[in-house]
């Protein structure tokens, strides 16, 4: 993935502030195939989300950056988002 790229993946950005600390689960963050689990009924978890930021899709992040993730669709959520 190119450099500017990353600069615009809200999950890349969140991953690179905080490689090694605490972790926090984010749904609706992941681009398709990219959740790390929780994707729905009819889904097997990590890399079955079909659409970019679902919300029922999550992705971790580092601890307390959640929240703050801007995507197209709104902010993270610690709570699974209603489609």
């Amino acid at each position: 993935m190119a450099a500017a790229e990353n600069s615009q993946n809200p999950e890349v950005v969140a991953a690179a502030e905080n490689p090694d600390g605490e972790k926090e689960k984010c749904y609706g963050v992941a681009l398709a195939g990219k959740n790390d689990c929780a994707a729905g009924p009819g889904t097997s978890c990590a890399g079955t989300s079909t659409v970019d930021y679902q919300g029922n899709a999550w992705k971790y992040v580092d601890e307390g950056s959640c929240l703050e993730i801007e995507t197209p669709k709104g902010k993270g959520s610690l709570v699974p988002v209603a489609a």
